[in-house]
């Protein structure tokens, strides 16, 4: 099957956030004298919604439950205060996502934070115009790790899943996107994510299905 929808994950992949969503996390458990160790969030809360995020913390760190409503708002305030800081466009993105959309691909994100972070950090990075739409942690029962939010947006579609590539960073999201039965793209960062890999990449899925295809 050809490639005809590409959804990204968002942090770690079209926004380099990864560091805003420690910052502003650590700053709302500062506030009662908790913290997250830089090698903590990246090797086990990374890519987890705050909520998630919250109730390993009471597990781990005996963080109180009742905190858990006023940290997580205090964290969504603090994230969005950041975004306008530090959120800017990116050509190389803005270059892959209005090629992939003028060649006839469909566009979404599909991420683990709220909606608000998310409608926020696509429009400052003036992604929007080129996304069919954007999924949110609250669009959905289960966040990630739990292929659900990609099995919505490839609902959405009205795509087959292997119509569909997932861009991934964080070994949570990859769970889901392998899970959904989408093809998969990993990347390390921001930076691994342009239009010349991407349409690399659509190009060995539809060659290697190509070739399954002829064997048969």
């Amino acid at each position: 099957m050809a490639i005809k929808a590409v959804i990204f994950d968002m942090d770690g992949v079209l926004i380099e956030a990864k560091e805003w969503h420690y910052d502003a996390l650590n700053r709302a458990l500062g506030l009662f004298g908790y913290t997250i160790e830089r090698h903590e969030h990246a090797t086990v809360y990374d890519g987890l919604p705050t909520k998630v995020k919250l109730q390993r913390l009471s597990i781990d760190k005996n963080l109180p439950t009742y905190l858990h409503g006023f940290i997580n708002e205090m964290k969504q305030r603090y994230t969005l205060e950041i975004i306008v800081e530090r959120c800017r466009p990116r050509f190389d993105h803005e270059y892959a996502l209005s090629r992939l959309k003028m060649e006839g691909y469909r566009l979404a994100v599909a991420s683990n934070s709220t909606r608000d972070t998310v409608e926020q950090m696509m429009q400052k990075a003036s992604l929007t115009p080129y996304l069919d739409f954007m999924l949110s942690n609250q669009d959905v029962k289960r966040a990630k790790p739990d292929p659900e939010i990609y099995l919505k947006a490839i609902e959405m579609l009205k795509l087959h899943p292997k119509e569909c590539l997932i861009v991934e960073d964080n070994p949570n999201g990859l769970k889901a996107a392998e899970a959904s039965g989408a093809h998969v793209m990993p990347v390390k960062d921001v930076d691994e994510v342009n239009y010349n890999g991407l349409k690399r990449r659509i190009a060995d899925i539809e060659a290697a299905g190509k070739s399954v295809g002829s064997a048969a």
